[in-house]
């Protein structure tokens, strides 16, 4: 059994929340760059450009990409045979608050979602957990900001509406969210599991390498013809039309009931944040 102690987390995790609002993933930069290479829409072209210094300057100066530096998602596979030494979310949350107060980062999370008291320190970060093999901790820290946020969306599909509902739904969502989330975006789906699983693959869809092609050819494809789809809706970067409105569509899925089709859209602006630690 690995000891491993709190301190450690809570130092990886402020370096992080600083890192990833900071300095966007290379997969990400690397597609708005083929994006803007492509587009022949001199609007859409200008805007990508402005993207990318934007995401320059961010990075030489150190200063946030964008200025919704997000609720803080953190996604961590325990392994079976690390025993944390001290109380793990509480040194994530102390991560959260360090990073984002060394940082000069936005507060932007509120205690209760009704009275709407900031609590100051950008915490509690919403943290899921996977206990997986072996005896290291891997952390995920994903930034998300909300103006891409409120415009994700779940149901609950018949299985007999099929493919051809998912695909429907997804579309519909981008459709109706038009330029709010800061396009070009990034499209998480999930499908199957459970109305509480599926938007969980949603999100960790968002968390995919954008460059990497679906290990599974029947699912490649079926990113392959949504994005293109959404790319004809003409909605372009920043909503100044162009052919770039999404940068990729990820997808996961996950076993379901005989009686359930459930599928959710999580979107993510082109500040697509995440960073990952092994410890």
């Amino acid at each position: 059994m690995r000891q491993l102690q709190a301190e450690i987390i809570t130092d990886a995790v402020r370096n992080m929340c600083i890192e990833a609002n900071c300095i966007l993933p290379d997969d990400v930069r690397k597609c708005i760059v083929d994006c803007h290479q492509k587009e022949n829409w001199t609007s859409a072209k200008e805007s990508l450009g402005k993207l990318i210094e934007n995401y320059e300057i961010a990075e030489r100066e150190h200063m946030p990409i964008c200025q919704d530096t997000g609720v803080v998602c953190v996604f961590v596979e325990v392994g079976q045979d690390v025993h944390v030494m001290g109380d793990l979310n509480e040194a994530i949350n102390e991560g959260v608050r360090q990073g984002y107060s060394e940082g000069y980062l936005r507060m932007s999370v509120v205690a209760d979602p009704l009275r709407r008291v900031n609590t100051n320190d950008n915490t509690p970060a919403m943290i899921h957990y996977d206990v997986i093999p072996g005896d290291k901790l891997e952390i995920t820290v994903a930034p998300k900001g909300f103006g891409s946020e409120n415009m994700s969306k779940s149901a609950m599909l018949k299985p007999s509406e099929g493919i051809e509902g998912v695909k429907r739904f997804v579309l519909q969502t981008v459709e109706d969210a038009g330029a709010n989330p800061c396009p070009p975006i990034v499209v998480g789906v999930g499908i199957g599991g459970t109305f509480d699983k599926v938007a969980l693959l949603a999100k960790k869809a968002l968390m995919q390498p954008l460059d990497e092609i679906n290990s599974d050819p029947f699912y490649a494809g079926f990113e392959d013809g949504l994005l293109d789809s959404i790319n004809s809706f003409g909605i372009g970067p920043q909503g100044f039309g162009g052919k770039t409105t999404a940068l990729a569509v990820k997808v996961l899925t996950m076993p379901t009931h005989i009686a359930g089709l459930p599928v959710a859209v999580n979107l993510n602006c082109h500040v697509a944040r995440h960073v990952s630690r092994i410890i």
